[in-house]
């Protein structure tokens, strides 16, 4: 079955971001699913997460699927430093610091001026894709009706961070690496570390004590699996865009540009219903910390997926049983 597919490419001219730099000639790629209905009322934003890059994500889109493009007008905006928007391998001079917030921001100009959309529907986003839901919320309370925080978080939990500067250090060790996230060539040797920490961080413990590394994702020894589900996938990014989008995710903070650091009052102020719904075994984006934040929000849900999937549970692409689950109560909110 198909349905209407567009794609393009948004000019915003130079952007000036919240860290105070300049995004020259800055732009956004972007892709839809389905047709805006006349009211303009059934627009879902859906933003990408880390390296992904829109075809990426586009697995949970379709009439069976967690988002339907017969129901549903689906944007997908590629987020800053994926390569397909402005990013460092693409624009010279890409700021140190491209935050959420500044995603947001240009978003909102893209729905705005592209497709005359001035209130949402609905965010849905997973990871780095549902800080910036959370970010839509808070930057704009009255623009967006509900958001889903998949495996996300209001702010970049401590513990995460962690996780973070050892992925940009590791970077930053390189031969190859000329300072500021920039690279003279490709770091093989250190995307191949790179993609072994990150092999240790997206599963849980449980997941590797399953064996499902073998039986569900069919590598055949644990050799094979770091070269083809972690070296080879990030090998096929930029260095320079890897790097700054850990900067971004290392920065997330829904209360950084208009609630002065204020956690709490940022929440508070957030008008959207809320489905928070994080993985229960995730390493970095942890139930503790949506726990933490359900109290302070108007009106919100807390739904962890019930899975030893980690940080993946979210995006389950290869694993039905997470997907059902996040299928059955994505629809449930999208209804509400």
């Amino acid at each position: 079955m198909t349905w209407p597919t567009a794609a393009g490419r948004f000019d915003l001219g130079d952007l000036k971001t919240q860290s105070g730099e300049t995004i020259r000639g800055a732009f956004l790629s972007w892709k839809t699913h389905g047709t805006l209905n006349p009211a303009r009322d059934n627009a879902v934003l859906y933003p990408t997460s880390y390296s992904a890059q829109h075809p990426d994500l586009e697995w949970l889109i379709g009439p069976d699927g967690v988002l339907d493009p017969q129901q549903w007008f689906i944007v997908i905006p590629d987020m800053f430093g994926n390569g397909l928007s402005s990013s460092p391998s693409n624009t010279p001079d890409y700021p140190y610091l491209v935050t959420a917030h500044d995603n947001v921001q240009a978003q909102r100009r893209l729905l705005q001026q592209q497709f005359g959309i001035e209130r949402l529907h609905a965010v849905y986003g997973w990871s780095m894709g549902a800080q910036q839901a959370y970010h839509w919320a808070a930057d704009f309370p009255a623009a967006v009706a509900r958001i889903v925080v998949n495996c996300g978080s209001a702010r970049t939990a401590v513990h995460n961070r962690i996780f973070l500067a050892s992925l940009m250090a590791t970077l930053e060790a390189a031969p190859e690496h000329t300072g500021n996230g920039r690279f003279s060539a490709p770091p093989k040797a250190a995307i191949r570390a790179f993609g072994r920490i990150y092999a240790s961080w997206a599963l849980s413990q449980d997941f590797y004590r399953a064996n499902l590394h073998v039986t569900a994702l069919k590598a055949p020894d644990l050799e094979t699996y770091y070269r083809t589900d972690w070296e080879e996938r990030y090998a096929r990014r930029n260095a320079a865009d890897l790097y700054a989008q850990l900067r971004s995710w290392d920065a997330g903070d829904i209360s950084s540009l208009l609630y002065g650091g204020d956690l709490a009052k940022a929440l508070g102020a957030i008008k959207a219903k809320v489905l928070l719904m994080p993985g229960a075994t995730d390493l970095y984006f942890r139930v503790a910390d949506n726990e933490a934040e359900l109290p302070l929000l108007q009106s919100a849900e807390l739904k962890p997926i019930p899975s030893i999937w980690g940080h993946r549970a979210g995006n389950p692409a290869m694993n039905p049983p997470d997907a059902e689950f996040i299928k059955a109560n994505v629809r449930r909110w999208l209804a509400s």
